[in-house]
């Protein structure tokens, strides 16, 4: 019988409508900011950001992450894509052609995004909202495919 009403909860479920996405804030957090004191995260709207999120910047995963970002940042500093990074073991300098900003306590940035790991990327798109969030290292490709969906997503849903 118990198995019987599982199966039954289950066809159910499936059957059952598929709500739209499921729309999540980024979580706030500051960062030093020329001419200014800091900046947050929230004052960034209209910008996408790719925040990454290692223990160190001689993580294996984050280093890799940099050569990949490498590829794309040229194309995307000229649509004000901002590239952040939260070191949450250590504030040491991040060695890369991309000029990353450092956030500050990043291991509560990485706490907030629920970075268990030691290695985490998330992009965010203009409207302060995760577009993309994941513990694997992506390529340049990828992640340029996902600021331009949420580029053109973006604009289109807007008037």
């Amino acid at each position: 019988m118990k198995t019987l009403t599982a199966l039954f909860l289950c066809s159910i479920a499936l059957l059952a409508p598929v709500s739209g996405a499921v729309v999540q804030t980024a979580p706030d957090f500051s960062f030093p900011a020329p001419g200014s004191k800091n900046a947050t995260l929230k004052s960034l709207r209209g910008r996408s950001v790719v925040l990454v999120i290692a223990d160190s910047a001689g993580n294996r995963a984050f280093k890799k992450q940099l050569r990949y970002l490498g590829e794309i940042y040229t194309e995307f500093a000229s649509k004000k894509v901002l590239f952040i990074a939260a070191l949450k073991n250590t504030e040491e300098p991040i060695r890369s052609d991309i000029p990353f900003v450092l956030a500050q306590n990043g291991g509560a940035v990485g706490a907030a995004y629920g970075a268990a790991g030691a290695f985490t990327l998330v992009v965010i798109g203009k409207d302060g909202n995760i577009d993309y969030q994941t513990t694997k290292v992506c390529t340049g490709e990828r992640v340029r495919d996902v600021v331009q969906n949420s580029f053109v997503v973006q604009s289109q849903a807007r008037p």
